[in-house]
């Protein structure tokens, strides 16, 4: 075989080996209408009265101008629930039941700010702010880099109801990377209190993505450079880390985590970025079971609910930021995680 003939077969076995070794694309159900500026993560937060009227929120990065979208089942954007002028919202939340008083409870969104160094709370799904204009979070630093919030996830007690939130920052130490606030509210609004710094940092890239799961009472965060870090997620269990699991299954930067649980299982679904694809892992053991390609490109955030949304996800949502400005819904069932 001359050269010529050898490098054209060595040509058509990598494509083929290429093509082969490339994970097939479960479709988005629905892509969301394009957002102004920078897409980050989503938060879904579920009418639990009539589920078919659920409101994805997505924030929409831009130092003047950002915002948090709010968009239908339909991927439309619906305009009299979206916040705009918003100085870089990161990461956004949604809690349901958090009480306002002893007689009154609101379902919550928190998103960080990221310029204003602080994080907004808001009323879903009328979309009152309860913060006074915001809560200042990092105020010890006096590093001002260390002042930016990114990641957040909110925490709520199953005994005691109590809500707290955990926020990164886009740049932090060593350790107590991670501050912890429990948000209480008066009669002038609500108020963050510290509670603890907490997670361990392993000074390559930084950390974004929060995940909480309350059932378990566990945080899960995103080490970008080395792998996804558990805690314990009520100061009363500790501040020492349970686990660092899953570094060696992504290509680069680990990022969004959302937590898919079912009656008898659960699934962490983590965005592995630069390979443009998501890889899932065990709740309980966090042994890894699969990657799986949604369509997307560069995605930070992500969220999932199990919870039967109607109609076009009638077996629970997972929604996934992509990097065009845009959000992808798939139905739960496509991403075969119960069999």
């Amino acid at each position: 075989m001359n050269k010529l003939k050898a490098n054209i077969v060595f040509g058509v076995v990598v494509c083929f080996l290429a093509c082969v070794s490339k994970l097939p694309e479960i479709v988005a159900v629905t892509v969301t209408e394009k957002t102004p500026h920078d897409t980050d993560d989503p938060a879904i937060w579920v009418n639990k009265d009539n589920p078919e009227q659920s409101i994805v929120f997505g924030t929409d990065k831009d130092e003047v101008n950002g915002g948090v979208y709010a968009f239908d089942l339909k991927g439309k954007i619906i305009a009299e629930k979206s916040l705009t002028n918003v100085s870089y919202p990161n990461n956004v939340d949604v809690e349901y039941g958090f009480k306002l008083s002893d007689s009154t409870k609101t379902d919550i969104m928190v998103f960080s700010e990221r310029e204003k160094h602080q994080i907004r709370v808001y009323s879903v799904p009328d979309m009152k702010p309860l913060d006074q204009g915001g809560l200042k979070v990092f105020e010890d630093e006096t590093n001002v880099e260390m002042k930016r919030p990114m990641g957040v996830s909110i925490y709520k007690e199953p005994v005691t109801d109590r809500v707290s939130v955990f926020v990164s920052r886009k740049q932090g130490p060593k350790e107590g990377y991670l501050y912890q606030y429990e948000l209480k509210a008066d009669s002038l609004g609500v108020k963050a209190k510290l509670l603890r710094k907490i997670g361990a940092f392993s000074g390559q890239k930084e950390i974004e993505a929060i995940a909480v799961d309350d059932t378990l009472g566990l945080v899960y965060y995103s080490d970008e450079g080395v792998g996804i870090r558990k805690y314990h997620a009520n100061p009363s269990q500790g501040d020492d880390e349970i686990s660092l699991f899953g570094g060696e299954y992504f290509k680069d930067d680990i990022e969004g985590i959302a937590i898919a649980r079912y009656a008898d299982k659960g699934f962490l679904i983590v965005s592995n970025q630069q390979a443009h694809t998501f890889n899932v892992f065990d709740l309980k053991t966090n042994v890894f079971i699969k990657e799986i390609n949604l369509g997307t490109t560069e995605t930070d955030g992500c969220d999932v609910t199990t919870i039967d949304l109607g109609s076009k996800f009638t077996n629970g949502l997972f929604v996934s930021m992509n990097d065009d400005k845009t959000f992808f819904f798939h139905d739960l069932t496509s991403l075969k995680l119960v069999e």
